[in-house]
């Protein structure tokens, strides 16, 4: 397969492609896991001023691997309905400054992190962004229909930072919320997926774990949606997670299954779309209900004994 080649005048780039360019939804989901590590490794006492560099130096790093995810991924890009419009796609915005900027970023990201929190929190934050670019992105995505659950530990790689910066460590909780938010990823994007199918075929990208069974993919969406429930248990177990914390991280998984479900019975757009559009809200609910988690703590809601 012959590559596009590149354009051989200067593409001029806006302000909003750059801030395309880093992905900002995907940022703020990746801010949003460490925040929700870093409570559930030490609810009892916040330290807002390290919290707020583990963000910091998250969304850099994340943002720079969004980059670095649209350099690699400019061919395929271009033949996809839904991405060939952004930046690098259509040519406004030079490869190269993108490629270096993004490791820029990644670079800071890392470097601030472990200089001014500690190593592991740094170490957390490099292994998303290498899970992320080299190991989902360059070479699984293209190559295995099995790509995301590999890749899903990019997005648990947050909630190790944020623990990390909390404690040093890395606590039998967090370790537990990262596997949830890893548990999360594939009916997340395998929903989209759903709904894209012909788009990716087009690309020549295998993001269904059975490309040419949409009814066998839809049923291992559900299946994945299942585990998000003992998972959250985990969370609650290892915690300490308040009692109503606890009913209402296993309650959304109960629901996330529920959303999921009639597509055990069949595939349409509508189930999937219903899937995916909810896949965002439950982790944002799991990440709020963590927030609320201290102070009912304090009120005496206390978990089990």
């Amino acid at each position: 397969m012959t590559s596009t080649p590149e354009p051989a005048t200067r593409p001029t780039s806006s302000a909003g492609d750059w801030w395309t360019l880093a992905k900002p939804g995907i940022t703020a989901l990746i801010c949003l896991v460490a925040v929700g590590g870093f409570l559930l490794a030490r609810p009892g006492s916040v330290d807002l001023v390290r919290l707020g560099l583990v963000v910091g130096f998250g969304a850099l790093a994340s943002a720079g691997s969004a980059m670095l995810n649209h350099y690699l991924e400019r061919e395929s890009d271009r033949r996809m309905r839904r991405t060939r419009s952004r930046p690098l796609a259509a040519d406004r915005v030079d490869p190269r400054a993108t490629a270096g900027v993004g490791l820029a970023l990644v670079a800071v990201g890392v470097g601030g992190a472990s200089l001014w929190l500690n190593l592991l929190t740094g170490l957390s934050i490099l292994l998303g962004a290498l899970t992320y670019v080299v190991v989902y992105t360059a070479w699984l995505k293209p190559r295995s229909s099995w790509n995301i659950v590999i890749g899903g530990f990019a997005g648990s790689a947050p909630a190790l930072a944020g623990g990390a910066a909390a404690t040093g460590t890395w606590t039998p909780g967090v370790l537990a919320f990262a596997l949830l938010v890893f548990l999360w990823t594939p009916p997340h994007f395998w929903s989209l997926a759903l709904l894209l199918k012909d788009d990716y075929a087009r690309a020549g990208l295998p993001m269904l774990p059975r490309m040419d069974d949409v009814g066998f993919s839809g049923r291992v969406v559900v299946v994945s949606a299942v585990l998000l429930v003992p998972a959250a248990v985990l969370v609650v177990w290892f915690g300490p997670v308040s009692w109503p914390v606890a009913l209402v991280l296993v309650g959304l998984g109960v629901l996330f299954v529920a959303m999921t479900l009639p597509l055990w019975r069949g595939v349409t757009p509508r189930r999937a779309r219903r899937g995916f559009l909810y896949s965002g809200p439950y982790l944002l609910g799991i990440v709020l209900a963590l927030v609320a988690n201290a102070p009912l703590l304090h009120l005496g809601f206390l978990p089990r004994m």
